[in-house]
């Protein structure tokens, strides 16, 4: 009975949230951005997410201006869906209205080739590409077992030698990848500027001037202060109220 009830409240608010989803579309669409972003927080606030709920309220923040939360919403929706052609190329439209311009420390050889490679698909993917191989290892044994022929026989060896080792790489470029997502703890500056500190006190001397829409990368936290990494390595100390962690 309980399990009964639970399905039909979830069933109801997946048909609420979708309700207010095409509203909130519907308003966008007449252009009446404060009321699609009014309709789409209320679906987050219901703890429902998804990557085009996330994207749309991003829309309409840059349609009405609204850098910071414009590029907070679109990196949300890149979590989900990193690879993403829109969201990356209205991502890279509302960084352009940025003020700060900051460089990013490019990895070079052999630790850029593996991260190129790990990070083509989302952690969840490499894991789904496993159970695949793995399936087709089992049907590749089977082919082997079953061919008659000694050409066929080969064909199958050699695919259930190679298998194994693809198998490998998936699940470790899964293990890395959900590793450095769980480890990273990505925000976005929400105050229109403010001075980063060389210490976590406010009349330290300051160590550098951040603006709205920056992305940072938060280290560590020590009672309302936050240490915070850009992404060309500089380190700083910034108030827990000027920006807003994504995770």
């Amino acid at each position: 009975m309980k399990n009964s009830i639970y399905i039909l409240l979830l069933i109801s608010q997946t048909f609420w949230a979708q309700s207010v989803f095409d509203k909130g579309n519907d308003h966008y669409r007449k252009g009446n951005y404060q009321e699609a972003i009014n309709a789409y927080e209320s679906i987050i606030k219901g703890k429902k997410e998804s990557c085009d709920l996330y994207f749309n309220l991003a829309n309409s923040y840059y349609k009405l201006n609204q850098i910071a939360p414009a590029i907070y919403y679109y990196e949300k929706a890149l979590l989900i869906s990193p690879n993403d052609k829109d969201i990356l190329n209205n991502l890279k439209f509302a960084k352009n209205s940025t003020i700060d311009d900051i460089k990013e420390v490019q990895k070079v050889g052999f630790e850029r080739a593996l991260r190129n490679f790990t990070e083509s698909v989302h952690y969840n993917t490499w894991g789904y590409i496993s159970v695949g191989l793995a399936v087709l290892f089992l049907m590749f044994f089977i082919g082997y077992y079953f061919s008659q022929t000694s050409l066929i026989k080969r064909i199958f060896f050699l695919g259930m030698f190679v298998i194994p080792f693809l198998i490998v790489a998936a699940v470790g470029a899964a293990i890395f990848e959900k590793n450095l997502y769980e480890s990273e703890r990505p925000a976005i500056v929400f105050a229109e500027v403010v001075s980063v500190k060389n210490e976590p006190r406010e009349n330290a001397t300051d160590a550098f001037i951040l603006h709205e829409g920056t992305k940072v990368f938060v280290l560590e936290t020590v009672d309302n202060w936050k240490k915070i990494e850009l992404t060309d390595e500089t380190e700083g100390w910034i108030s827990s109220e000027a920006i807003k962690e994504l995770k």
